[in-house]
């Protein structure tokens, strides 16, 4: 018999989780978070103004969070203790999430507090330049 035939989809499944694809591996392990529940609920709205992103993280504080931004995407992600010893590598975020919002942020005038189990952080707009014609003489 053929063996494309004697595939399986459980089969094929199988063979890609275990393909050693560093960034598969991320996704899979993100995935596995999000199906013992163990990624935070977050909540987010945006106004004129500015997001608010919304945490919820009950019996953590701002040390046992990461939070990253870049251009138009904040990271919010767990903040593992690094091992003691020589060369101790720290080891990956057991989860982690990324936001992509519908502008750039202004890095400079972002905040982030952390009160009652909730982080909440406010990502104001970044102000784009316009472009200025100059009349020549």
């Amino acid at each position: 018999m053929n063996a494309f035939f004697e595939a399986t989809p459980w089969g094929l499944l199988q063979d890609l989780l275990n393909v050693g694809n560093d960034r598969f591996d991320r996704v899979w392990k993100n995935l596995e978070c999000r199906a013992a529940g163990r990624f935070p609920p977050v909540n987010a709205f945006t106004d004129d103004d500015a997001a608010v992103v919304e945490v919820l993280l009950p019996g953590k504080s701002g040390k046992d969070v990461e939070l990253t931004i870049e251009n138009d995407t904040v990271t919010v992600a767990d903040n593992p203790a690094t091992p003691e010893g020589e060369g101790a590598k720290k080891p990956e975020p057991a989860w982690k999430r990324a936001i992509q919002l519908p502008f750039r942020i202004d890095e400079a005038k972002t905040s982030a507090e952390f009160r009652d189990g909730i982080l909440r952080i406010r990502l104001p707009r970044k102000v784009e330049v316009a472009t200025h014609r100059i009349q020549i003489a």
